[in-house]
């Protein structure tokens, strides 16, 4: 039987949470999807969604220097006739990639075997791999309305579908915000991978500690932390006084967003996606050395709409943290309104718009979404 979609993406769960998600979609619909992944991905078993995960051979030649960028390149070739085979074998008709170089090799593999290549971008700025793509895609799916970093020409069909999220995502959307009540416990959430865990782990304490002995008593913290920050985190919330649950991952994000007054994180797209979804409040700190910056414009499209509140790096500091935590506290109804702002900008279809953007390539057609003009009106 031929596999017709084959769902590209690795690497890092932002990239592979939303290829899940759309992989799991098309098989519910009665297509037989694969999904091409590389070995940092393998320990996210595929068969779960009722499809086959094949391991496909790729490396990230940036930030290597020439030598490295070389040897990244050899793997990528390597990778490239590896996906070829595959493609071949599986008889694919239709390539999405979630960007990430994990995706690359089999985005190239299907552009020499004529495949639909479809591009997915998270982000609000497209990235390397996406752009580098781009000139062999027919279909580009955007996440946020707001996207730069392309360019539309004749031919590339462009959407915004949003940003597919995990179904304990989508079931923590059905659970309305509730404030906190006078004198009753806040729970904050803090989370943002390993930067944002060291950052945060130095930063929320000294912030916590700065503020008044009656608020500071009330809060909950729920924290990640870089294991080897682990145990002196959770010591400056025993000092405090304060109630934490400090670990280096949660396997039950989605459950703790839900339950979070107020969440503290990078602005990742997929973070931002999840806080949509569900509609939680969120003080959004951006990682100051992301590529092109697209942390602060995905906590843009989050904040501009009154959603949550975008803190650069510079000014997040225990003092800053501190006055904003200190004000929220004091105005539930405006941790209430940032929240029903943010679940405004969520897409809970996201998974179904893409879904039937790319159903129609496998029998040659296009998902008709107005090609060059909705480009213009899509690109920022």
């Amino acid at each position: 039987m031929s596999t017709p979609f084959v769902v590209a993406a690795g690497g890092t769960g932002g990239h592979l949470f939303p290829a899940r998600a759309l992989a799991g979609e098309l098989a519910r619909r009665g297509h037989c999807v694969a999904l091409a992944t590389d070995v940092r991905a393998a320990a996210y078993a595929a068969e779960d969604l009722g499809v086959d995960r094949h391991i496909v051979r790729s490396a990230t030649p940036s930030g290597r220097g020439t030598f490295g960028a070389l040897a990244a390149g050899a793997v990528i070739a390597t990778g490239t006739l590896q996906a070829r085979r595959l493609l071949r074998r599986l008889g694919a008709r239709v390539v999405v990639g979630f960007g990430g170089y994990p995706s690359l090799p089999t985005l190239l593999a299907a552009s020499h075997a004529g495949a639909h290549v479809v591009l997915h971008e998270q982000n609000a700025v497209l990235g390397r791999v996406n752009r580098l793509m781009l000139r062999r895609a027919q279909v580009l799916a955007l996440s946020f309305d707001e996207t730069s970093g392309y360019a539309p020409r004749p031919g590339l069909d462009v959407a915004v579908t949003g940003n597919p999220v995990r179904p304990a995502v989508l079931a923590e959307r059905e659970a309305p915000y509730r404030p906190p009540e006078a004198d009753a416990a806040l729970r904050l959430l803090v989370f943002g991978g390993s930067q944002g865990a060291r950052l945060f782990g130095q930063v929320v304490p000294a912030a916590l500690a700065r503020l008044p002995e009656t608020l500071r008593g009330r809060i909950a913290v729920v924290q990640q932390a870089r294991p080897e920050d682990e145990s002196e985190v959770a010591r400056a919330y025993g000092e405090l006084g304060v109630a934490a649950e400090v670990r280096t991952f949660f396997d039950d994000l989605p459950r703790r967003i839900g339950a979070a007054h107020l969440v503290i994180a990078r602005s990742g797209a997929g973070s931002v996606s999840e806080l949509a979804a569900i509609g939680r409040p969120a003080l959004l700190v951006p990682y100051a050395r992301a590529m092109d910056d697209h942390q602060v414009a995905n906590a843009r499209a989050l904040t501009t709409g009154g959603g949550g509140v975008l803190l650069v790096e510079e000014r997040f500091t225990p003092e800053e943290l501190a006055a904003r935590i200190d004000s929220l506290a004091r105005r539930p109804d405006v941790l209430a309104r940032m929240a029903e702002r943010a679940r405004a900008v969520g897409r809970p279809d996201a998974v179904t718009a893409l879904a039937d953007l790319v159903e129609p390539l496998a029998n040659g057609g296009f998902g008709g979404h107005g090609g060059e003009d909705e480009a213009r009106r899509a690109a920022a």
